[in-house]
């Protein structure tokens, strides 16, 4: 018997090569169970399959598939898009369907903060990419014989709302050890 989960990924436009390599991903998660016998339910083994949808890197076209994915294909699992944007778009679908979807590349904590109750996810959000990088750049400066508030911190992200989390939680982390912005730059988007 078989599983079928179900995708919409960014397999062609601004992000294909992203969707490519989670595509790499998910075909290599689902190789690996079914080599080893399937997920187990029960007394019974079962294969894992995947559809796979281009969303061409639009929310849009992202919603409208997984629509069709749930309601033509009848998937009753959906793996997640690739970026922020591609999944804050999905959730509100599989929440409607009442289907869970675990997600990979969705790190925004927007995504995170809603109260969803079928989006599942085992990353780090988006606030949290640099604490480690800023940490360590405390480390190194005690080990200098410095203190971490003589630390300077630069940052230029995107104008987008991945990545004005990303520089929120350097603004934070880095305000925690009293280390001084002297560049905080939010450059057009693209």
């Amino acid at each position: 018997q078989t599983i079928r989960l179900g995708t919409a990924l960014s397999l062609s436009g601004k992000f294909a090569v992203s969707g490519t390599h989670t595509k790499n991903g998910y075909d290599l998660a689902v190789r690996k169970i079914n080599d080893k016998g399937g997920v187990k339910i029960g007394g019974s083994a079962y294969a894992l399959d995947v559809l796979y949808y281009d969303d061409e890197s639009t929310p849009q076209r992202g919603t409208v598939l997984v629509e069709r994915l749930i309601r033509e294909d009848g998937v009753r699992f959906i793996l997640g898009p690739y970026s922020a944007l591609l999944t804050k778009a999905a959730v509100p679908v599989v929440e409607k369907h009442r289907i869970p979807m675990v997600e990979a590349n969705g790190a925004s904590r927007d995504v995170f903060s809603r109260g969803y109750k079928y989006l599942f996810a085992v990353l780090s959000t988006s606030e949290q990419y640099l604490a480690s990088a800023v940490a360590l750049a405390a480390e190194k400066a005690k080990e200098s014989g410095k203190e971490p508030s003589s630390v300077k911190v630069a940052i230029a992200v995107e104008n987008d709302p991945f990545s004005l989390d990303i520089r929120a939680g350097v603004l934070e982390d880095a305000g925690k050890l009293n280390m001084k912005v002297v560049v905080d730059e939010k450059l057009p988007r693209d």
